[in-house]
């Protein structure tokens, strides 16, 4: 008797094959996955008839067939509480095809759970704890390939460095090149607030409101405009407080209204929330990356057997294909992926993720390739995108699978046809290249869908994205001008502004959350007068007359009510050595809830951020404060020159500027404060052991280099040089 067909995997190396202990503790395992899966689907696989004996499993194993990983996340996150259907559905088309399927999770640390505490110092450094586990059982078990349950947060990108680590070390070995495909998991359906809670929280509003408190009230029916999610709660959380202390409410109704809206915010099915930040970018840049199968990109469900098995078919269909291993597709897609982020107005923490991707592929890449590639050509912001107009992600996903459109395919098509250079030669995870997959036109331009579109067609502006800052302060910072509308981009663009300095996050949040904050600074004259009056004169000269003539306090009220003093809140001490790197969402909610410091308030921090504040957002500073960097020595009442479109941030000389003279800085400023850096970096260290030792982001590279080991910093030799463009307009 002939034996079947089995694939395999063309590799000199089969540790299967010599090392029998494999063999004998691996069929159970692969047993019991796929017993489990049929109990799992019931029905669904009732036809299924199983065939997974340990002896043909033991021949699989020694035949080097395909040994692939499914890997999934912990169901402590809501992206992966249900993978057990996705994992149990895989497994039997892995079987199914030839191969021998194995499954194992990773831990998924969720942003959202761990904000505003300690848990976000862990978040970062979660992502290359995440690499490791990875790249430790594929390499242990001797897995070939991968099928990637996509979560949310480091995860996506975590398990991405890791394959590719793996991939580009065993072809350092000369065996087979590593594949993957990776089916992100569906849509979070937003949560609505209920009807009766609803009316509670207009008549709180009303009652604010003849309380002589306008901007508590303006601020709880903003927060109630928005779909319901964790981010939006501490929103609520922030005017709620406010409205505690002024007498609104009672702390029993506070805690009322909380629980109320917290377990009306997540929908049972759980998934990736629908808001667009680093869980939706993470999975717009695998799509870019070319590793996401069409079929599993944007769905509001979790996959069925017939949209899952095209993906497994199309992962067997590459095996033996070194053009398509993961490695392969980074290089080949990266400008691809950098410009869907950009055009998709992305997280600024995938700024950090790609360029650390990169670095684990092998590939000498910095942020300063990331900004080449968004200089190369202008990239038009094509995603109009909203949580207050039914324009977030599930709706997103929910033209998607109506077949209106085919969500980064529709977007890579309407880069190409924006007159964006896209590399159409590009290879992809379906065996095809972008030009063969965009070759098939049904659904793929943004104009199908006619009511309430995300992915647009034309521009709503000529530039998007994470812009990348110089300054002569610091090396580089990162800004979301994408979360900026260009009336507000104005008025902080070439304008000068006062710092207001912090040296940690929790002394930000003290003050920030101080609804009296610039009265404070008001009536202690933090600011110089000559100061406040040179401030006019450059960043309003045209209202400018008689303004020497008004006392302190009447000078800083109009500069207040005329949106003419800037501030800088600066949150040093947030970098990834001093305290790892947390991404801070509160400060940014303290500052959009004081309705006259947000229209003022632009923040920089060598941390990271979530989200967008009326100002500018500017993060992963480098080199940190920890570091020595600039942001150390910063202090109360220095004057900063925001120039956001000549992409740089500037220290002015304060006696110039008293003068009327608008010259840089020209001082050392590590000399002329070197014992105020010293006392603040005495500080950091002291705070720098609330995080577990074994944690901390020791021993990595900044910000503009991905804070990645230096182990994999200095292993990544291979020269990064793209090909020369060969984009085509598909019509």
């Amino acid at each position: 008797m002939s034996k079947p067909y089995r694939p395999r995997v063309n590799s000199p190396v089969n540790p299967y094959k010599e090392n029998v202990q494999g063999k004998a503790n691996e069929p159970i395992t692969v047993a019991g996955l796929l017993d489990q899966a049929k109990q799992w689907l019931g029905e669904e696989a009732k036809h299924i008839q199983p065939d997974w004996t340990l002896e043909e499993i033991y021949d699989r194993l020694e035949e080097n067939c395909p040994r692939i990983a499914i890997i999934g996340g912990s169901a402590d996150h809501p992206a992966h509480i249900l993978d057990q259907y996705t994992v149990s559905r895989a497994a039997l088309k892995i079987w199914q095809e030839g191969g021998v399927p194995f499954y194992f999770s990773t831990p998924v640390l969720c942003d959202g759970t761990a904000q505003s505490n300690m848990g976000m110092s862990y978040s970062l450094q979660s992502r290359n704890a995440i690499a490791e586990v990875v790249a430790n059982q594929m390499e242990a078990h001797s897995y070939h390939g991968a099928f990637v349950i996509q979560g949310c947060d480091k995860q996506p990108l975590g398990v991405l460095s890791g394959l590719a680590m793996v991939d580009r070390t065993r072809r350092i070995r000369g065996e087979a090149p590593l594949f993957a495909t990776f089916a992100p998991s569906h849509v979070l359906k937003g949560g609505e607030i209920p009807a009766d809670l609803m009316s509670e929280l207009h008549e709180v509003a009303e009652r604010a409101r003849k309380m002589g408190y306008p901007e508590i009230a303006d601020d709880l029916l903003d927060a109630s405009s928005f779909i319901l999610q964790c981010s939006s709660n501490t929103a609520f959380q922030g005017v709620f407080l406010r409205a505690v202390e002024k007498g609104v409410i009672t702390p029993e109704q506070h805690k009322d209204f909380e629980k109320r809206l917290a377990v009306n915010t997540c929908d049972a099915a759980g998934g990736i929330c629908a808001f667009h930040g680093t869980g939706n970018s993470s999975r717009d840049i695998t799509a870019g990356f070319g590793l996401v199968h069409p079929n599993l990109e944007l769905l509001t469900e979790p996959p069925t057997q017939e949209q899952l098995n095209p993906a497994i078919e199309s992962l067997f269909g590459i095996i033996n294909r070194p053009e398509c291993s993961v490695t392969e597709l980074l290089k080949a897609n990266i400008a691809n992926a950098v410009r869907i982020h950009s055009a998709s107005g992305g997280s600024s923490n995938l700024m950090m993720h790609i360029v650390g991707a990169m670095l684990y592929a092998g590939y000498d890449f910095s942020l300063w390739d990331v900004r080449d590639i968004q200089q190369e050509y202008p990239i038009p912001d094509l995603f109009d995108y909203s949580l207050t107009e039914g324009r977030d992600i599930f709706v997103l996903a929910q033209q998607c699978c109506s077949g209106l459109i085919r969500g980064m395919e529709t977007l890579f098509y309407e880069l190409l046809n924006n007159g964006v250079p896209m590399d159409t030669d590009a290879m992809t995870v379906t065996g095809q290249t972008w030009a063969e997959r965009l070759a098939d036109t049904k659904g793929l331009s943004a104009d199908n869908v006619k009511d309430n579109p995300v992915i647009l067609s034309k521009p709503r502006r000529p530039f998007s994205g994470v812009d990348v800052l110089e300054g002569n302060f610091f090396e580089s910072a990162v800004v979301k001008i994408s979360g900026m509308p260009t009336h507000q981009l104005d008025k902080f663009d070439e304008k000068v502004s006062f710092v207001l300095y912090f040296e940690n996050e929790d002394e930000a949040n003290a003050q920030l959350l101080n609804v009296n904050l610039l009265d404070d600074l008001r009536q202690k004259k933090t600011f110089a007068r000559e100061h406040l009056l040179q401030m006019w004169a450059h960043n309003q000269p045209e209202t400018f007359q008689n303004a020497q003539n008004l006392d302190y306090d009447s000078l800083f009220k109009r500069m207040v009510q005329e949106e003419i003093l800037k501030i800088a809140v600066i949150i040093a001490g947030q970098g990834p050595e001093a305290y790892g790197m947390p991404e801070m969402f509160t400060p940014m909610q303290h500052i959009n809830a004081n309705r006259q410091l947000q229209k003022l308030a632009t923040l920089i921090s060598d941390g990271r951020y979530s989200g967008v504040s009326y100002g500018a957002a500017i993060g992963h500073m480098t080199p940190e404060a920890y570091q020595g960097g600039g942001i150390l020595y910063l202090q109360e009442g220095d004057l900063l020159l925001l120039r956001f479109r000549a992409k740089r941030i500037e220290l002015l000389d304060p006696e110039k500027f008293q003068e009327g003279q608008v010259e840089l800085y020209q001082g050392d400023l590590e000399t002329e404060r070197a014992q105020l850096g010293e006392e603040r970096k005495q500080r950091m260290r002291r705070r720098q052991k609330e995080v577990a030792p074994g944690n901390r982001l020791a021993g990595c590279t900044d910000a503009a280099h991905g804070v990645v080991p230096l182990a994999v910093k200095m292993d990544a030799d291979i020269p990064y040089k793209r090909k020369a463009n060969r984009s085509i307009k598909v019509t």
